[in-house]
């Protein structure tokens, strides 16, 4: 298989790397952010046609690019434009260029699509209701890419995302359990944390597989909260879990909405005859086994 990788500088777009170098048979054209403006017509046709020359095989491109300043987006007009031209334009132009040499397209989308008003795991074809710029920005994405390419892409939402490698949740809760004696962590947003690399075997799986084009969910197993995800994070640490307290999201408000209730279903992804990802708790303990330096902060 020939596969390419959007978004290569971020921390899924590392992992993804990563593992596909675990597979020699395969060739892979990874694509960090300076060395590819996905915005840009020209240059993604101009990048994903000399991919496609380079070589035989089936061919998969990876689009785990995004723009994730969520709360920047609502106050920011900069912020708002960049989001949508990374998360609504860009993956549009990237599946027309898919769709013009035959390829397959991998695309990362998110839990944000949701109202996140119904306690119940959503499933891929629950309406959707986004709310903020990011979210919006995202589901037209997903639209995008779904007109361009419709008898060949996959959609894939995620949640609660953490790597390796950048800064994310994890990484800032380790860093203020050293800042602070105590913390008051939300505790009525709940989702199903996901370690990056978990989330890339899965993406890799998909690619490789025969699965019918779609939209799927995958996350890690289990749900939480962020005060949940926040104990463990102490836990691991060999601190005392009780330092964090629980709060409402009424006493930290930003300017960007936040689901309430972000769990996903996974029932399309095991349908598909893939493997579930790890439930989240054991994943974290992975994850900081692998990556000690998540805890230092």
């Amino acid at each position: 298989m020939r596969w390419m990788v959007t978004g290569a500088g971020g921390a899924l777009g590392t992992d993804l790397v990563a593992r596909l170098a675990r597979r020699p048979e395969d060739t892979v054209v990874a694509a960090t952010r300076a060395e590819l403006d996905i915005t840009d017509a020209d240059a993604v046709r101009d990048a994903v046609q000399a991919w496609a020359r380079a070589g035989d095989g089936r061919a998969v491109l990876l689009n785990a690019a995004a723009h994730t300043a969520v709360d920047l987006a609502e106050t920011d007009a900069d912020a708002a434009a960049a989001a949508h031209a990374a998360n609504a334009v860009a993956p549009g132009l990237l599946a027309v260029a898919c769709a013009e040499v035959g390829a397959t397209m991998v695309h990362v989308s998110t839990d944000y699509v949701f109202a996140g008003d119904d306690p119940t795991p959503r499933e891929p074809d629950d309406p959707v209701a986004p709310a903020g710029v990011y979210a919006r920005t995202k589901l037209e994405g997903e639209q995008r890419v779904r007109a361009a390419l419709p008898d060949a892409h996959h959609i894939v939402r995620t949640a609660w995302v953490y790597g390796g490698t950048g800064a994310n949740f994890v990484r800032t809760m380790a860093r203020l359990s050293r800042q602070r004696e105590t913390l008051d962590v939300v505790d009525d947003q709940h989702g199903s944390p996901t370690w990056s690399a978990d989330l890339a075997d899965g993406l890799i799986a998909l690619g490789a597989s025969g699965a019918a084009p779609g939209t799927r969910h995958a996350t890690g197993g289990g749900e939480t909260t962020w005060c949940g995800l926040a104990r463990a994070v102490f836990v691991e640490l060999g601190a005392d879990p009780d330092r964090v307290r629980p709060t409402t999201t009424a006493a930290f408000p930003r300017p960007a909405p936040r689901p309430a209730y972000s769990v996903l279903s996974d029932a399309s992804w095991r349908a598909a005859g893939l493997a579930p990802l790890p439930h989240w708790r054991a994943a974290l303990s992975a994850a900081v086994t692998r990556h000690p330096d998540l805890l230092d902060g």
